[in-house]
C-alpha cells in the first residue's frame, strides 16, 4: 500500500522540516541543511550519493553572501538561485518524489511552495559497447543504466522537433522513471494509444528492469515467441522510431523494448542496413536456411532413424547404422540427452566470469562429447548433428528468439518420436497456426510476410538498395508514409 503523505507545504520551515524529518527518520542518507539568507531561514533537502554537492555548495554561497541583492523573499528566486534548472510546486507529495529520484528540494520561511533544483549526480557507468549485438559496422556505442544518458543517444541521431519523449512513472514504490519515446508524425497512432493503456494498468510494487514492463504489456503471456523486441542499441532504437514504431527506455536498465514488434525484425541486424545490399541479401538468404536447419534437424534424424528408414541412401544407412552399435539409447533418448547437455553447457558459460567462460565452454563441449561417444552413450553422427544446429540457432540475431527455437525443437524431436514425420509437421502447422493467430499491439506478428502489398517486401527475404525504399511499411500504418523522396 502506498504510504500516505500529506500535500500541503507550510510557510515554515520548521514545520515542514520536522515533518520531513519525521517522514524519512532512520535514514542516515538523508541531508537536511538550515541556513539564513540574511534574516530569512531557509533549508535545502537531499539524498547523500544522489546530489551534486559541489552545486549545492556554490548555490549555498551564494545565496548566504549575495542576501543585499534582494530586497523581498520573492527576489531570491531570480536574483540568488544559480542552478540552471529549477521548478516551482506547492504540492509537497510531488516534492518528496523528486528527492527520491536525486534532486533536491528547497523550502524558503513565508512562502506556501518550494523549489525543486535540479541536482542529480549518481555514479553512473560510462557510454560502451553493447556485449550482446555485436556488429561489423555502425556505431559501437550502446546504452547504459542512466535514462538521460539514453535519452541524449537517441535525440543525437533524430535531432527533431516532432520526437517527443513523454515520462511515465511506474511503480507504486519504485517510482521508476520510464519515457515512451516516438515520432508525433510517423507513429501508428492506435498502436501508442494501445501502449499507454497498458502503462497506465500496470501497478506493482517496483519495475527493476526493462523486462518487468516488457512482460506486463506483451500481448500473449503464453506464447513461446517474443512479441516485444528488446536491445541495447541506440541506433536500432532510431531506425524503429523512423518506421512508425514506439521505444520504451526504463531508468537502471540498458535495453530498451520497441512496440509493436514482427518476427522479421527479430530476424534483422544492423549490419543489414549497414553494408551493401548485395552482401546483406545473401546474409539473410543463409539466417533463413539457418532457421530451417536449427528447428528441423534433430526431429528429421529421429524421425527418420525410428520410422522412415526406407528413405534414407544405402551406404548412407549402413554409415548410420555402424555409428549407432553399442548404443543403449534410441535416437529420441540420443537427441534429448544432447540438447539438454548443450542446453546445460550454455547456461554455465553464461554465469561464469567472462575470463573462463568461453575457454570452459570450448574445453567442456569437446569433454563431453568425447566421452559421451566414447562411453556409447551417443553416436558421433547425434554429436554432427548437435553441433550443426547450435552454429545455426546462434546465426538469430536476436537471442529471445533463438531461446523460443531452442523450446520448439524440444517439442518437434517429441513429435518426431511419436509419429514421424506426421509428427514434424502436425508440429510446424500447429505453430504455424499460432504465429498467424499472434499480434504485437494490432499489429500482424507474421507481418510483412502476411501483407498484401508487394512494397513491404523488399525488406524481408532479401534487402533491397536503400534507394528502393521510398515509403515505410505500409502494414505499420503510419501517418508520414514517405521516407524518401
Amino acid at each position: 500500500m502506498e504510504e500516505e503523505v500529506r500535500n500541503f507545504i507550510s510557510p515554515k520551515v520548521d514545520e515542514n522540516i520536522e515533518y520531513l524529518k519525521e517522514l524519512f527518520k532512520d535514514n542516515s542518507d538523508m541531508v537536511f541543511r538550515e541556513f539564513y539568507i540574511g534574516e530569512v531561514k531557509s533549508a535545502i533537502v537531499y539524498i547523500d550519493g544522489m546530489g551534486d554537492k559541489m552545486l549545492l555548495n556554490d548555490l549555498l554561497r551564494g545565496l548566504m553572501t549575495r542576501y543585499r541583492y534582494v530586497k523581498n523573499v520573492s527576489m531570491i528566486k531570480e536574483r540568488l538561485i544559480t542552478v540552471s534548472d529549477m521548478k516551482e510546486f506547492d504540492d509537497l507529495k510531488k516534492g518528496i518524489d523528486l528527492v527520491l529520484s536525486g534532486e533536491t528540494l528547497m523550502l524558503i520561511e513565508g512562502l506556501r511552495s518550494f523549489y525543486v533544483l535540479a541536482t542529480r549526480a549518481w555514479p553512473a557507468r560510462g557510454i560502451s559497447e553493447p556485449s550482446g549485438e555485436t556488429v561489423l559496422r555502425g556505431s559501437r556505442d550502446g546504452f547504459t543504466e542512466t535514462l538521460r544518458f539514453n535519452t541524449a543517444l537517441i535525440r543525437r541521431r533524430i535531432r527533431d522537433t516532432r520526437l517527443k519523449i513523454v515520462p511515465k512513472p511506474l511503480g507504486v514504490r519504485s517510482k521508476t522513471d520510464v519515457v515512451v519515446m516516438y515520432i508525433d508524425d510517423i507513429v501508428n497512432s492506435e498502436a501508442l494509444k494501445e501502449l499507454m493503456e497498458r502503462l497506465d494498468n500496470i501497478k506493482i510494487d517496483a519495475i527493476l528492469d526493462s523486462g518487468y514492463v516488457e512482460q506486463l504489456i506483451e500481448d500473449s503471456k503464453w506464447s513461446l515467441f517474443p512479441q516485444i523486441q528488446s536491445t541495447e542499441r541506440p541506433d536500432v532504437v532510431a531506425s524503429a522510431l523512423y518506421e512508425g514504431r514506439i521505444a520504451i527506455i526504463v531508468d537502471n536498465s540498458p535495453f530498451a523494448i520497441i512496440v509493436p514488434t514482427t518476427m522479421a525484425n527479430l530476424f534483422q541486424s544492423p549490419d543489414d542496413y549497414y553494408q551493401r545490399w548485395i552482401y546483406s541479401s545473401t546474409i539473410r538468404v543463409i539466417r533463413f536456411i539457418s532457421i530451417i536447419i536449427t528447428l528441423i534437424m534433430p526431429a528429421f534424424y529421429v524421425a527418420v532413424t525410428s520410422f522412415h528408414t526406407g528413405i534414407i541412401p544405402t551406404r548412407l544407412a549402413y554409415f548410420i547404422a555402424a555409428s549407432r552399435e553399442g548404443v543403449p539409447f534410441p535416437a529420441f533418448m540420443e537427441a534429448i540427452i544432447m540438447e539438454l547437455s548443450f542446453a546445460l553447457l550454455l547456461e554455465s558459460v553464461a554465469r561464469l566470469p567472462k575470463s573462463i567462460g568461453a575457454t570452459t565452454g570450448i574445453v567442456g563441449g569437446l569433454i563431453i562429447g568425447q566421452a559421451a561417444v566414447q562411453a556409447g552413450i551417443v553416436s558421433p553422427i547425434m554429436i554432427i548433428i548437435v553441433s550443426v544446429t547450435a552454429i545455426t540457432n546462434f546465426t538469430t540475431p536476436n537471442y529471445e528468439m533463438t531461446s523460443a527455437f531452442r523450446m520448439i525443437r524440444f517439442l518437434l524431436i517429441i513429435a518426431a518420436a511419436v509419429a514421424g514425420l506426421y509428427g514434424i509437421m502436425i508440429g510446424l502447422i500447429l505453430t504455424l497456426i499460432h504465429l498467424v493467430r499472434l499480434k504485437s499491439f494490432g499489429i500482424s506478428y507474421l507481418s510483412p510476410m502476411v501483407s498484401e502489398n508487394s512494397s513491404d517486401f523488399k525488406d524481408m527475404y532479401l534487402r533491397a538498395p536503400i534507394n528502393f525504399f521510398k515509403n515505410r511499411p505500409k502494414y505499420m500504418n503510419t501517418k508520414d508514409k514517405v521516407r524518401q523522396k
